[in-house]
């Protein structure tokens, strides 16, 4: 019989998506917090030595950026000591790792996209948090895959694509960002991606890589797509695009810097694994059709 995965934040977006995809593998392993407490290592420590996985999926994150900015403590919890916990109980069995990290480990002030051994210089809490996690399982050595991605959206959990059906359906304009670029993810995308590289030689192809979509949009962007793509499906909404206006970053305030330029460069993970990308449009079609 095959080893099982341990598959970590399964009630996440991301989470969500890999225990479906995940499947064909073999038996997937998730814990409830009073089973698997990512904030306490000794929690964790006993439940991977009972269960002993031979693959560990680390979805689970502490996403919310503006309140890292004073939740410091559990951010770093999360994002950076978990996944060394986690790395160094993989490297002890022999286990590989999958662990998801961010955009948000740059500062933004690059004109092209950024390749995997680009400085990282992360503006808050959580891209700094992130960067620790990524730099905790490299340095431990065991097998691993991090996977930096950006502007992450799915059916499940808080993310853009929610929100902003959630203000169109109440509000007639708003006004969103266009200072920031990027490339928008769907949780989907990522789950049959990580099941498209877990399905190769992986481990001889271990480390780091940059995993979106091609292309980038605006968040102003990514905003009137949402909203023409559900009105085209017929929901109900009081917004139409051409109602949303473009500000500056300036313009909307918030406790944490984000990076104006959040393009990720993905040659490095379509040269090693052979992954046909596709445009960010044709991913976020997909998303509103299921």
């Amino acid at each position: 019989m095959k080893k099982p995965i341990l598959l970590t934040g399964h009630r996440g977006q991301l989470g969500h998506e890999l225990l479906r995809s995940l499947s064909v593998l073999g038996p997937v392993l998730t814990a409830e917090r009073s089973q698997l407490d990512l904030t306490n290592p000794d929690s964790m420590t006993r439940w991977i030595r009972e269960h002993r996985p031979g693959l560990i999926i680390n979805a689970a994150a502490y996403t919310a950026v503006d309140k890292a900015e004073t939740d410091v403590e559990l951010a770093w919890a999360v994002n950076a000591r978990a996944p060394r916990i986690l790395a160094e109980e993989a490297a002890r069995l022999g286990a590989g790792l999958v662990h998801y990290s961010t955009d948000y480990v740059f500062a933004g002030d690059a004109s092209a996209p950024y390749r995997e051994a680009d400085p990282t210089a992360p503006l808050n809490v959580y891209g700094t948090s992130k960067l620790a996690g990524e730099q905790a399982i490299a340095a431990i050595g065991a097998p691993h895959l991090i996977l930096r991605t950006s502007w992450v959206y799915g059916h499940h959990g808080q993310n853009f694509v929610r929100t902003i059906l959630r203000l169109a359906a109440e509000c007639t304009t708003l006004r969103v960002v266009n200072d920031q670029v990027g490339a928008p993810t769907s949780s989907r995308f990522l789950a049959d991606c990580t099941l498209a590289l877990l399905n190769q030689d992986w481990r001889a192809q271990g480390g780091l890589y940059h995993l979106t979509p091609s292309g980038h949009t605006s968040w102003h962007g990514f905003a009137c797509a949402i909203v023409d793509a559900a009105r085209q499906r017929g929901q109900p909404l009081l917004l139409s695009a051409d109602a949303i206006e473009a500000i500056p970053s300036t313009d909307y305030p918030t406790p944490a810097r984000r990076p104006a330029n959040s393009r990720l460069d993905t040659q490095a993970i379509q040269q090693a694994f052979g992954l046909h990308l596709p445009d960010w449009h044709t991913v976020f079609a997909r998303h509103m059709a299921y």
